[in-house]
């Protein structure tokens, strides 16, 4: 079955399904392989519970017309959702980094849903399945989307950006999480700049905290992209304030006070507003 044919199929069933546990009646449930379970073996029981059709990519489940047969039951929900990506107008904000992507992601998606409609990643579903999960989730109505992007190995966030095709992109910063995968430090740094590398070649725009000399580095010879910083004239939008325990910002004059403790949020905050400010969210929002 083409991609356009099953997205047809999905545009009348707009619900995915990847766990007979919590199966929607009038999803299609997809059977993706794990290194422990193989979920061509529960698409008849996600059908008997309700779901219109089972994509699987093994023959002997392949049982009446309701079980569609594919090559890769995961390569066909990536392809479904990169497709239903581009049969709409939202702008994809791609979100990655070591540390504080979650909170990052909640504190923007707060700030863009007083303006916009806005969706963005369920709690850290952000891997290879649960990037599709999130794209396929944009409507008709749907402007912006906050994809958070996870990673442990190097060319994951490639993929992943393949899969999302962000407009924008920000990165949380660089440190020493899953260096068994990335293999160094430097490793990190290559993996995770995959999201800026992706912007670049497709002419997206790119967030970057100025205060970093990675990101800064990374980013030099690169038009399209806006910062924020504690120092640099350049991007004093934002500047910390002090107030007891929880980080404060003021913007503009406008003193803004968060609900966080410690300073390592403040960059959390400061993304967070410094995108709102982008995309021209009202300073008192």
């Amino acid at each position: 079955m083409l991609i356009k044919d099953l997205h047809q199929l999905f545009s009348a069933s707009p619900i995915i399904s990847t766990d007979t546990r919590n199966i929607e009646k009038g999803s299609i449930f997809f059977a993706l392989r794990g290194a422990r379970f193989n979920g061509n073996e529960f698409a008849q029981e996600a059908l008997d519970k309700g779901a219109d059709f089972a994509v699987i990519d093994d023959p002997a489940y392949d049982v009446n017309d309701k079980t569609i047969l594919v090559e890769n039951s995961l390569a066909t929900l990536q392809k479904l959702a990169s497709y239903h990506r581009n049969q709409h107008t939202a702008k994809i904000i791609g979100l990655t980094g070591s540390n504080g992507k979650t909170t990052t992601k909640e504190l923007l998606h707060s700030v863009l849903s007083t303006t916009y409609r806005t969706i963005a990643t369920t709690g850290n579903l952000n891997n290879h399945i649960g990037v599709p999960l999130t794209l396929l989730r944009i409507e008709k109505d749907t402007e912006l989307a906050i994809i958070e992007m996870g990673a442990n190995h190097i060319g994951e966030i490639a993929a992943l950006s393949e899969i999302a095709q962000p407009d924008f992109g920000y990165i949380t910063n660089f440190g020493k999480a899953h260096l068994e995968g990335f293999g160094s430090e430097e490793g990190v740094v290559q993996g995770k700049s995959e999201l800026y590398r992706y912007l670049m070649a497709h002419n997206g725009s790119i967030f970057i905290n100025a205060d970093d000399p990675k990101q800064r580095e990374l980013t030099q010879s690169y038009v399209k992209k806006y910062g924020y910083s504690k120092e640099d004239p350049n991007f004093t939008i934002i500047r910390p304030h002090n107030n007891g325990a929880m980080v404060g910002l003021e913007i503009d004059g406008v003193l803004i006070n968060s609900q966080l403790p410690g300073k390592y949020n403040f960059e959390n905050c400061a993304a967070a507003a410094l995108i709102g400010k982008y995309f021209t969210v009202p300073i008192p929002d």
